[in-house]
């Protein structure tokens, strides 16, 4: 052959080779799902350990079915119930088995109300007789059913209902809810947000009583946002918002008695907060978790079902605040597995059922992330740590005495388990920033892996057309402390060229950024503006998590001071590189981290010449109860730590270029923030670019709302970094 030819020929190839290494990732791939990884589906361990469900959906034919697969093999055992099989079926969102394993309550036509509350359709289906039965025609709220499969209690329009399976009658519990006024047996807004759960109901063990949460609005100050739609006017959705220092529902506790229909309210001693009901083991005896309105007083309270009498397990104090968390688990005689930070490291305790400590479980100066289960025949208890690194997640396995532990997967990046129900295996979810999602089938006592199930290989073949660049994981020493960091720097990065810097951060007390898992879409964002010649860095600063109790409450009554200072220090400290051009620094966040991105260009305009907030808080007044004073006292109390750190107190301050994001429909944030700060810098004669997205929640998205966002942010980069 010509060698002529055979060199052109190597030219060309080079040229394919450079062209399929340098294919620049897109905005329109990112939010249009170009790089989703793919899961295990509403998976769930069935009683006898050696079997799991998952959600299957077939795009074809619209349809939805449970499949049943066994733990050894991966094989598909048999499928429970497919709605292509029959018109009666409807195509379902999500599915919840009953405690027997009888039935199945089939969700359909799910709408969203807030962050975490649901309307939907609810079906319950016999998998012996395969007959179908509507729960109501209306639709309701979080439906549950009885112990004994018979009975489905569910919340419509603030009021508890039982509907019986087979009669098929309804029995109303409760007839005092009213809109914005009267919640019975799901929680109120704030609740919802900052407590993190929707459904304030619970059946007992033999389905005799039914424990709920009554939460009286009158007197919380109302809100209310337009809603521009398509219509000639605008529609108001108004609703119960208690802002930082107003007043919150009263909340109280009762005892629903299934056999003579009454209910009969239990005395707490008028809890401030009621954050978490749990009923024991012993269909007698409920637990209860109260807080005073600083959160820094928790008690866990006995409430035996028969008289309604109280006993006192389990108190404490911090200085600071306590987190409310799910990690409380009744052991088979109800003696009590509990997590703390009391040491100063969130830890594993166990404790008598009549309330004393028996002895502390897990100890160091590391975190526990996560709280599996207790495996009662083995003695084991199965968590989640960061101690492999405070970035890094295992799943470990030790016994109720504090001995014999074990790491059962603690590849370098994040593990997480989910357990059969007897504790014979686990499924593990792994990634790290370079590894997208792999999930791996392991015995559990001893975490040995039996086999794969699934990878997301095909993503990982599709990214390496793509110009991907690495994520380097390191400390900076910022303000006395090691502070967690990563960076992407450009494929052809050159350390004798300057590069433009932009900080991406979020900042909240307890958050983390810098993780060695698989990102999401801001990772691939990042990505693309990599591959136009940027630098993306991210730096913890102090009041994020898992690095310790002190280390994450030193924030407290200061939100936005120290973290400012340790965004400003990290930038100034990462110019000093001969690779960043100390002219060209930007930051930008999201909520919080657009809380954040304002402050540093304002008090950090020597440092930062470019800030994108997007749904910020501007003034902690305006945020919500629970969240704001459980960091903040309230607003009388502390109104220095309120004011001096709000941004629209001084827009004077800006300097460089600012863009300001808000979804008006934001339930969360409220656009008011926005609109305040927007009037301050108008005032101040400071110019400055903004959107406003009609109609959009705290998320902005929804059609091509996230591809326009992130267009404009891209734009907006461009112009000015």
């Amino acid at each position: 052959m010509n060698k002529r030819f055979i060199l052109l020929l190597f030219f060309i190839g080079l040229s394919m080779l450079t062209f399929a290494q340098e294919k620049k990732i897109t905005i329109e791939e990112i939010y249009q799902g170009g790089f989703r990884t793919s899961g295990l589906d509403v998976l769930r361990s069935m009683k006898d350990g050696e079997h799991y469900t998952i959600l299957n959906r077939n795009k074809s034919t619209k349809s939805t079915s449970i499949d049943k697969y066994d733990y050894k093999t991966l094989e598909k055992v048999e499928t429970i119930v497919n709605s292509a099989d029959n018109e009666a079926i409807p195509s379902f969102n999500s599915y919840t088995f009953s405690e027997d394993e009888s039935k199945i309550l089939l969700a359909t036509e799910i709408e969203s109300i807030f962050r975490r509350s649901t309307l939907g359709v609810f079906y319950v289906y016999d998998i012996a007789s395969k007959s179908i039965v509507k729960v109501s025609e209306d639709k309701i709220q979080e439906p549950l059913l009885s112990p004994n499969s018979s009975q489905v209690a569910y919340v419509l329009k603030n009021n508890l209902y039982i509907f019986d399976i087979s009669s098929k009658t309804t029995r109303q519990l409760t007839t005092d809810g009213v809109k914005n006024k009267i919640i019975n047996g799901i929680t109120d807004w704030v609740y919802e947000e900052e407590f993190a759960f929707v459904r304030a109901f619970a059946w007992n063990s033999n389905g005799t009583k039914i424990a709920y949460l009554r939460f009286d609005e009158t007197n919380v100050p109302e809100f209310s946002m337009d809603v521009y739609g398509t219509g000639l006017y605008q529609t108001q959705n108004a609703f119960k918002y208690p802002k930082a220092g107003e007043n919150n529902s009263v909340v109280s506790l009762h005892m629903y008695d299934v056999a003579s229909n009454e209910s009969k309210k239990v005395d707490l001693g008028n809890p401030y907060y009621i954050p978490r009901i749990k009923w024991m083991n012993n269909a007698n005896y409920l637990s209860v978790q109260t807080l005073n309105r600083h959160q820094n007083h928790l008690m866990l309270i006995e409430v035996y079902a028969k008289d309604n009498s109280v006993r006192l397990l389990l108190e404490e104090k911090a200085k600071t605040y306590l987190d409310i968390t799910d990690n409380l688990t009744f052991l088979h005689d109800d003696n009590f597995i509990w997590t703390s930070e009391q040491d100063g490291w969130n830890h594993i305790y166990l404790y008598s059922k009549e309330g004393p400590l028996m002895n502390q479980v897990t100890k160091g100066d590391w975190e526990v992330t996560d709280y599996y289960g207790y495996d009662q025949k083995k003695d084991k208890i199965y968590y989640q740590s960061t101690e492999n690194g405070s970035i890094n997640r295992g799943v470990y396995g030790i016994g109720s005495n504090g001995k014999k532990k074990k790491g059962l997967v603690v590849q370098t990046g994040t593990n997480a388990a989910d357990f059969s129900t007897d504790f014979t295996y686990f499924i593990n979810t792994y990634s790290s920033a370079s590894s997208p999602y792999r999930y791996t089938l392991h015995k559990a006592l001893k975490g040995e892996k039996i086999k794969d199930i699934k990878d997301n290989q095909s993503l990982i073949e599709k990214l390496k057309g793509y110009d991907i660049a690495t994520k380097e994981f390191s400390t900076l020493a910022i303000n006395g402390n090691d502070l967690n960091m990563y960076m992407i720097k450009p494929n052809d990065f050159d350390a004798t060229k300057q590069y433009p810097l932009l900080l991406f951060q979020y900042s909240g007390p307890g958050s983390q950024s810098v993780a060695n898992r698989w990102g999401g879409a801001n990772d691939y964002w990042h990505q693309m503006l990599a591959s136009e010649g940027y630098i993306v860095a991210c730096v913890d600063g102090r009041g994020t998590g898992l690095k310790g109790r002190d280390f994450k409450k030193i924030t407290q009554k200061e939100l936005g001071k120290y973290e400012v200072e340790d965004q400003i220090a990290a930038a100034k400290k990462l110019s000093e590189l001969s690779y960043i051009d100390e002219n060209r620094t930007g930051i930008w966040g999201w909520s919080y981290g657009g809380f954040m991105s304002t402050n540093c260009i304002l008090k950090g305009n020597d440092v930062f010449e470019t800030a994108i907030a997007v749904a910020p808080v501007t003034s902690w007044r305006f945020y919500d109860t629970i969240y704001t004073e459980r960091f903040m006292l309230t607003p009388e109390e502390n109104p220095s730590g309120y004011d001096d750190n709000s941004p629209f107190n001084y827009p004077e301050l800006l300097k460089g270029k600012y863009l300001l994001v808000h979804g008006s429909g934001d339930d969360n944030v409220h656009v008011q923030n926005t609109m305040r700060m927007v009037e301050a810098l108008i005032q101040a004669n400071k110019p400055f670019e903004w959107a406003i997205y009609p109609d959009k929640n705290h998320g902005i998205s929804g059609g091509n709302t996230r591809l326009h966002l992130f267009n404009k942010m891209t734009e907006f980069i461009k112009d000015n970094l």
